[in-house]
């Protein structure tokens, strides 16, 4: 994804990665699933080699296993791993938000209300992919407004750990309300400059994941490795 990609540039390596990390995380290509090189590489007329900078690129984020003499496969889950990223996630947007109620930069305050309104259209649509789109966009503003854009890279690192779980979670009206209330709420706290209550309301939107997480464990416990 280009929020994972610091340089503006799009190369063949990028055009394959972006594409692969959005069919991993969106679930169509699913945890154990094996994964060819030469078959990727054919299937965008491109040579192996920007196909293999993708794959290192994907392991590192630790959605591939590329495995020398074997074949790569999409990583299952690991509860350690995903334990892992939802604590650098918190200690890093904790912080973002702190510094968003201290000082933002107001000229966002209008993509942030305007993405909250979208959210609702696609809450209202039943569009569970358009939502997940506009929660990371969510995200990123908040670092925007915290004037630390350079936090989300990290933030969106360490999402991808979950963003694939989330979509076999996140599947009905409900539990995108849920969501979209708590940005609600946070975005409240922000505009009204209260560090306190912004940091208990993220901290609440963070952890709801710990049942979600819990219950895919027992309803697809073959997509995990540990």
């Amino acid at each position: 994804m280009a929020a994972l990609d610091t340089l503006n540039r799009t190369t063949s390596s990028d055009v394959v990665f972006d594409d692969l990390y959005g069919r991993i995380t969106g679930l169509d290509l699913l945890p154990g699933t094996k994964i060819s090189e030469s078959e990727i590489a054919k299937s965008f007329g491109f040579s192996r080699q920007p196909v293999r900078e993708a794959f290192t690129r994907l392991a590192k984020l630790n959605l591939l296993l590329v495995r020398p003499q074997r074949a790569t496969i999409v990583r299952p889950f690991s509860r350690q791993l995903i334990s892992n990223a939802r604590f650098v996630r918190a200690a890093v947007e904790l912080e973002v938000v702190r510094a968003a109620t201290l000082d933002r930069d107001r000229s966002v305050d209008a993509d942030l209300k305007s993405n909250l309104r979208a959210q609702e259209g696609a809450i209202a649509a039943e569009n569970v992919a358009l939502f997940h789109e506009l929660d990371y966009e969510f995200h990123r503003l908040l670092c925007v407004a915290a004037k630390q854009e350079f936090a989300f890279d990290i933030i969106a690192e360490n999402k991808a750990q979950v963003d694939r779980l989330c979509m076999l979670a996140l599947t009905s009206k409900e539990a995108m309300d849920v969501l979209f209330v708590d940005h609600q709420s946070l975005l409240a706290a922000l505009f009204g400059e209260d560090t306190k209550s912004a940091n208990e309301i993220l901290r609440t939107h963070l952890d709801r994941l710990t049942p979600t997480i819990e219950a895919v464990y027992t309803t697809h416990n073959a997509f995990f490795d540990d």
